[in-house]
């Protein structure tokens, strides 16, 4: 496979924090480490950081004696190829922020190093992987869960951290750390927004400008929504009102807007309980594609 990950050469002995680009390597740094009883915070990542990835170092480091940081663009988990090529890459710029907020560790391999040949293996997470971002990606969720699963081996965190924006992958990884009995503590963060709203994400950086501003739109929708349902609104009412306040926006193609139980993340029409919900969005602006959650937290009814 052709690294599409380092264009450039990093040396990475002018940095304090040790970076690792080989998987015996690391395995190794890891024996040693975990001989000496220390606890390893993991917080995986494509590359291209913002303060949503910095926000789960931090707390990482917070509650670890160690935090390693994963840069790989996993090419398997992408089923549009071109977005692949046009994934943000901006190794000096992620390596300098991960050095100054306190990493200890950089594990970078090359997409030949993780994949030296064609993984042949599947894995299914029944309806958790044919929903939402499931039904639109397809194999999307197959290609986490194996980079995921290969992270967690050569890395044995005690914890790893990710965030709330791509809460279904979440759900998915921790179904696999369940089935699979692994040793991780998982760890889910609050999305880190921008000034207006916008979620931040690493394709972020693609958005002109204007379509930035616009996509703020995205929030007020998600909060206009929540706001219906704390009210009593039926959430497929809800999820109607926020998408024609979309449409206001041509910039903005929705893909799917749906009201799920936080849980299991099945669809949710009429409530008739206080189940914690999500709001999820996903859709294009300026052809780059966005997703984007928002929790709700009903007050239970004193009896």
């Amino acid at each position: 496979m052709k690294n599409v990950l380092l264009p450039v050469v990093i040396d990475s002995s002018i940095l304090a924090m040790e970076v690792i680009k080989k998987i015996g390597a690391a395995r190794d740094k890891i024996a040693a480490l975990k001989g000496d009883g220390i606890s390893i915070g993991l917080v995986p990542t494509m590359g291209a950081l913002h303060q949503g990835h910095l926000s789960l170092v931090e707390r990482s480091i917070s509650e670890n004696d160690i935090t390693i940081a994963s840069i790989f663009v996993n090419p398997i988990q992408f089923n549009n190829k071109k977005d692949l090529t046009k994934y943000p890459v901006s190794i000096k710029e992620d390596l300098a922020a991960l050095e100054e907020n306190g990493c200890s560790y950089v594990f970078m391999p090359s997409v030949d190093e993780m994949y030296p040949s064609d993984p042949k293996t599947s894995v299914s997470f029944g309806r958790l992987d044919t929903i939402m971002e499931g039904k639109h990606r397809p194999g999307h969720f197959n290609g986490v869960a194996i980079v995921v699963a290969k992270l967690f081996a050569i890395l044995s965190p005690t914890r790893a951290y990710f965030g709330q924006k791509d809460l279904q992958q979440y759900k998915i990884i921790e179904q696999l750390v369940r089935d699979l009995s692994l040793a991780v503590e998982m760890r889910m963060m609050p999305i880190i927004r921008e000034a207006n709203g916008l979620a931040m994400s690493s394709r972020n950086q693609q958005l002109s400008n204007l379509g930035k501003e616009i996509s703020g739109e995205i929030y007020t929708s998600m909060n206009q929504a929540a706001d219906s349902i704390m009210k009593g609104l039926p959430a497929s009412q809800a999820i109607e009102q926020a998408y024609n306040h979309l449409m206001k926006f041509e910039a903005i193609q929705v893909e799917y807007f749906e009201v799920v139980n936080f849980d299991n993340l099945s669809e949710v029409r009429t409530e008739t309980n206080n189940d914690p919900l999500v709001l999820c969005f996903a859709g294009y602006v300026e052809n780059i594609r966005l997703i984007d959650n928002l929790i709700i937290e009903r007050k239970k009814e004193e009896g």
